[in-house]
């Protein structure tokens, strides 16, 4: 009786799996409007993020936010740079600005019971001046965790 206990244990011991998907699988990329004292800024504008695909076509990423001072974005697997455009409306003005953001791309594997995914190392970004004044990149790695604000945009100021 004791064998077949200890081989019913020995079973359940060497059928559980060490490693737990993540619940959260989800590369995307954080962005945060930042004042130049360092204070989460409000877009009042109406905010939309498209983006270029390779057949020339485009596509919304992020559809008319108002009152936006963060969002998420998902990022490529497949090109070394991403395009984004966002356009800023109001009332009276309608302006856009495009960011080039460059990155490498890393596979990460968790388990054989995961999905396959891939993170990624932001490592250059440039931009246009309509509405941003800067953009600055201030955490490189990202993840699937969503915590994580990647890129500043600094917004003009009206001096």
């Amino acid at each position: 009786m004791n064998k077949w206990v200890v081989l019913l244990m020995a079973m359940v011991v060497v059928s559980c799996s060490s490693i737990d998907c993540p619940v959260n699988s989800l590369v995307r990329t954080q962005y945060q409007f930042t004042g130049s004292d360092g204070s989460v800024l409000s877009l009042g504008d109406t905010l939309t993020v498209v983006t270029a695909r390779q057949d020339g076509s485009d596509t919304i990423l992020f559809n008319k936010g108002v009152n936006t001072s963060t969002f998420h974005l998902p990022i490529s697997y497949s090109h070394p740079e991403d395009q984004l455009v966002l356009h800023f409306d109001s009332e009276s003005l309608h302006l856009a600005d495009t960011l080039w953001l460059k990155k490498e791309d890393i596979p990460h594997f968790e388990s054989v019971d995961c999905n396959a995914s891939f993170f990624h190392k932001l490592t250059d970004v440039r931009h246009t001046h309509n509405c941003l004044d800067s953009v600055v990149i201030i955490n490189p790695s990202v993840t699937n965790d969503d915590a994580v604000v990647h890129v500043y945009l600094y917004p003009k100021t009206d001096d």
